[in-house]
């Protein structure tokens, strides 16, 4: 059995915290028990969340849950499970969405690390550029 502890649960009600305010790459897993593509991708996020974990942060989010959770995937844009989201410095900047082999996973979060790399540079403290 694959350890758990690098995937951290949220809900609505610590999203900001947990996502939104995070200081490195986030990746956000929306899932729901009754989505048969979702268990299956589940061991593999598991899996790549240790492999990953020096360089973003994994969260997953249980879309029914809660009302509030159902609304803050569908404000989000999630249409259907699994969708993972991809957050720098609280700002979405990626998503996929359905069930894809662990090989898939590994390029779209290669990508994903790259595509960071451009958030963290355009967030950078404007008044290192004064002029």
């Amino acid at each position: 059995m694959v350890d758990t502890a690098n995937v951290v649960e949220v809900s609505a009600s610590n999203w900001t915290q947990e996502v939104l305010k995070s200081n490195v790459l986030t990746v956000v897993y929306f899932w729901h028990d009754q989505c048969p593509w979702c268990l299956r991708l589940s061991p593999i996020f598991n899996e790549i969340s240790e492999e990953y974990k020096e360089r973003m942060r994994f969260v997953k989010l249980n879309v029914l849950e809660s009302s509030e959770n159902r609304e803050l995937a569908t404000g989000n844009g999630v249409m259907g499970t699994p969708t993972l989201m991809f957050f720098c410095q609280g700002r979405p900047i990626g998503q996929t969405v359905s069930f894809m082999p662990e090989e898939d996973l590994r390029k779209v979060l290669e990508d994903m690390l790259e595509r960071s790399k451009q958030c963290i540079r355009q967030s950078s403290d404007l008044r290192n550029y004064v002029v």
